[in-house]
């Protein structure tokens, strides 16, 4: 019998991950004929789920040894980007899947921009970004565990709410709803996870990743950290569990925001003056 492939028993193991797939799942309606861009692919894990959805699936990332293991879940219809230039005609989509993408590039501007060019009029755009504000007190622990924001490859915390719909204003978008998930409990754990794959387990290597160092990136890795992971997968009951406690922090914000929003069908009488 074939190995589970490694990104999938990460993901089988992962709190916030199978939380946004379940939000993405409910709220995702695609049809046969759509063209869809699944854009900072990482290493695939949320990849194979969206495909499954149907449509025809286009997968990118800046980095190349992110998509040579996207590859092994996907197959094919993959590109690499550069960090904000898309490579695609305009008007090339119907919807846009940008996950935990934006706070990784350094002119999140100009990736707004470009997202709302590869769209078609009216295409759709989910957007997934961590979320900030004066109350995470999760955001200050981290930095005072010394985890530094290039460990995770961003290059700012990240988005609060209206800051973020201001910038999809710009770029031609129309915000049509948002939520956040991952509340104190579960950012938690994933602090802890974070703090100790980053300070204890993670292969000292100056491997620049867009994505950062916060788990493995290849199979060589993960399969590096075997007996780690199943020590991790015994206690994981427990460790679900505890999350399962967010369900009582009901006026609680989650410190990740998923935002769906849709592009404004141009003027065509303001385009002919």
């Amino acid at each position: 019998m074939r190995e589970k492939p490694w990104q999938l028993r990460i993901f089988d193991k992962s709190l916030k991950k199978k939380e946004k797939l379940k939000l993405l799942e409910k709220s995702l309606a695609i049809r046969s004929t759509e063209r869809l861009l699944d854009l900072g692919c990482a290493q695939g894990m949320l990849s194979y789920f969206l495909r499954q959805k149907g449509g025809f699936w286009i997968s990118t990332d800046q980095d190349f040894s992110n998509l040579k293991q996207t590859q092994s879940l996907v197959q094919k219809n993959l590109v690499q980007t550069g960090p904000c230039l898309l490579p695609f005609r305009s008007q090339s989509f119907d919807l846009v899947v940008c996950l935990d993408y934006l706070e990784h590039v350094e002119d999140d501007t100009l990736c707004l921009e470009e997202i709302s060019r590869a769209l078609k009029e009216n295409g759709r755009l989910v957007l997934v970004t961590p979320h900030t504000g004066r109350l995470f007190l999760l955001h200050k622990l981290r930095s005072a565990l010394g985890l530094k924001l290039e460990y995770f490859g961003h290059k700012r915390e990240g988005y609060n709410l209206k800051t973020l719909e201001q910038m999809l204003v710009r770029a031609h978008f129309s915000v049509l709803k948002a939520q956040t998930y991952s509340r104190f409990f579960s950012e938690f754990l994933e602090l802890i996870i974070n703090f100790v794959y980053i300070k204890i387990l993670s292969p000292k290597t100056s491997l620049e990743l867009r994505d950062g160092h916060i788990r493995p990136s290849n199979s060589s890795e993960f399969h590096s950290q075997q007996k780690t992971f199943k020590l991790y997968s015994f206690i994981y009951p427990v460790v679900w569990l505890f999350s399962r406690l967010d369900a009582f922090l009901i006026f609680q914000k989650g410190y990740s925001l998923m935002v769906w929003a849709q592009k404004k069908a141009l003027n065509k009488e303001k385009l002919k003056t």
